[in-house]
């Protein structure tokens, strides 16, 4: 049985083939400074900021067809900081380079509430005439106003609610970032923010569990003043719960998340060597329910 939708699927129903992202880091900025659990800008710790963009998206190519076959297909994936948080004519550039390589077949591009305004979405829109997938990932995080002002968003909900629904009337597919286990949250916040996401109604969703990277506003706090982090064992137990929350027609395209061991302060979980316990836990936990992805009203 298929306890969630997850972005695999959604892959090999519309492509036939196997779909690798490539992570892509570039030296975007966010306009509202960091949020209090970023480090780094969410950069993978092998990406490069100062590597040509047209070098990263090859190595990606070449890496990817070697792990899983000449056939695989790519998205670009413009993952650090906020992606739009450029003028209009450097993001064309930028975006325009993944239009060189027969293999990338979408292109995601995460960035925030505060940094798109009319153009630039027209811009992002015009890739989908170009006959690839286009997604725009927004950060939510939380519905609870509380939450977003103690971890310096730089946003309401509202104003995310009103860009979400600008980015709706396009063509474009939205994806939302949600995180289970932040600071001073409990069950209702996070069953209070998947019934957001469910009203919205996005084309996909990334789950995250709270961690804390050293060098990071969080985690001076958690060190001065420890709060209470999810074990692995109430992560699963809210994680279900959110997913049960979710249509099942939106895409679960992540529901882990791996800091550098060196970094990571807790919880021992949002580690590399715990990414399939993860998926083998939340399917165990489906199966105890006799529950799926939907099945919340």
């Amino acid at each position: 049985m298929k306890y969630y939708y997850s972005l695999n699927d959604y892959f090999r129903q519309k492509y036939k083939t196997r779909v690798q992202k490539i992570t892509l880091s570039l030296p975007f900025t966010c306009p509202h400074g960091r949020c209090s659990y970023c480090y780094d800008g969410s950069k993978p710790p092998y990406n490069d900021i100062f590597l040509p963009l047209k070098t990263q998206i090859e190595n990606g190519i070449s890496y990817g067809k070697k792990r899983y076959g000449n056939d695989t297909k790519f998205i670009a994936y413009f993952q650090s900081y906020s992606n739009t948080n450029k003028p209009f004519d450097e993001l064309k550039k930028y975006y325009d380079e993944v239009l060189n390589y027969s293999e990338i077949v979408g292109i995601s591009i995460g960035t925030r509430t505060d940094c798109i305004d009319d153009e630039k979405l027209m811009l992002i829109d015009s890739y989908i005439d170009k006959n690839i997938d286009v997604w725009i990932e927004l950060g939510l995080q939380s519905a609870n106003e509380n939450t977003l002002n103690r971890i310096n968003r730089g946003h309401t909900v509202l104003q995310f609610v009103e860009m979400f629904g600008k980015v709706k009337k396009t063509r474009i597919k939205t994806v939302i970032h949600i995180i289970i286990g932040l600071p001073g949250e409990d069950k209702h916040d996070f069953h209070k923010t998947a019934k957001l996401v469910s009203t919205l109604h996005p084309f996909g969703v990334k789950i995250h569990p709270l961690y804390i990277v050293d060098k990071t506003p969080l985690a001076m706090e958690y060190k001065e003043r420890p709060f209470k982090l999810l074990n692995l064992e109430e992560y699963i137990d809210n994680l279900t719960d959110v997913i049960e929350i979710l249509p099942p027609d939106i895409v679960i395209m992540r529901f882990t998340a791996e800091a550098p061991q060196d970094m990571l302060i807790a919880p021992e979980y949002c580690s590399i060597k715990y990414k399939n316990k993860i998926n083998e836990l939340l399917i165990k936990e489906f199966g105890r329910r006799e529950s799926w992805q939907g099945s919340r009203k």
